[in-house]
C-alpha cells in the first residue's frame, strides 16, 4: 500500500455516527442498520497518511468500514468495558 493511496474517511466519524443513531433508536442497531448507515454516510477520500494525521488528531482509529458491523460491536464492547472501569 503506497502512502498515496486514497482511502475513505467519514464525516462525523463513522463509529460516532452509529453510536449516536443508536442512542437516537433507543435500542440496538442491527446489522442491515449498520450496513445501512454506512452506505449512506457521508465520506470523502484522503490519502492514507493524511486519514492517518486526522485519526491521530481525533485520538482514535475509526470503524473499519470494510468489517464494519463486527467494529461496531468491538467498539461498543471497548466502551462498556470503560464505563464500569
Amino acid at each position: 500500500m503506497n502512502e498515496d493511496d486514497l482511502v475513505p474517511v467519514f464525516i462525523p466519524s463513522l463509529g460516532v455516527l452509529l453510536l449516536h443513531l443508536e442512542k437516537k433508536k433507543g435500542a440496538p442497531l442491527n446489522r442491515d442498520e449498520v450496513l445501512e448507515i454506512r452506505d449512506n454516510a457521508v465520506v470523502m477520500m484522503l490519502p492514507r497518511n493524511m486519514a492517518r494525521e486526522l485519526a491521530e488528531k481525533r485520538g482514535y482509529e475509526d470503524v473499519d468500514p470494510g468489517n464494519c458491523w463486527a467494529a461496531f460491536q468491538e467498539l461498543k464492547r471497548r466502551m462498556e468495558e470503560t464505563a464500569s472501569e
